[in-house]
């Protein structure tokens, strides 16, 4: 069993940058992929990045290419999001999740989810 807390959300002008961080409870936490999800009001939730349970691989979804980044640290059970160069189109509820396969995309594919922290970019 994982619990997952994310943190870091908050309001941010167009251009500027937050940190989501995502504290894992549980000694397995080194044995999971985690991911980043998000969800925009009336869409469906989407997903952001994923890093693999050593920390030695990373993807992204072609729009945050270049302007997120994933990591963690398995000694803190944290994994984190620092998202640079934010737009409008970024705001959205922003989730962490676990699981088996670092190559799993979909959010039916996670086992464990946190419950979110509202990312708001104004333009």
């Amino acid at each position: 069993q994982v619990q997952l807390v994310e943190s870091g959300g908050g309001l941010v002008q167009a251009g500027g940058s937050l940190r989501l961080s995502c504290a894992a409870s549980g000694r397995t936490f080194s044995h999971y992929a985690m991911g980043w999800f998000r969800q925009a009001p009336g869409k469906e939730r989407e997903f952001v990045s994923v890093i693999s349970a050593s920390g030695g691989s990373t993807y992204y979804v072609d729009y945050v290419q270049g302007r997120f980044t994933i990591f963690r640290d398995n000694a803190k059970n944290t994994v984190y999001l620092q998202m640079n160069s934010l737009k409008s189109e970024d705001t959205a509820v922003y989730y962490c999740a676990a699981a088996t396969s670092y190559y799993y995309l979909l959010p039916e594919q996670y086992d464990y989810w946190g419950q979110g922290t509202q990312v708001t970019v104004s333009s």
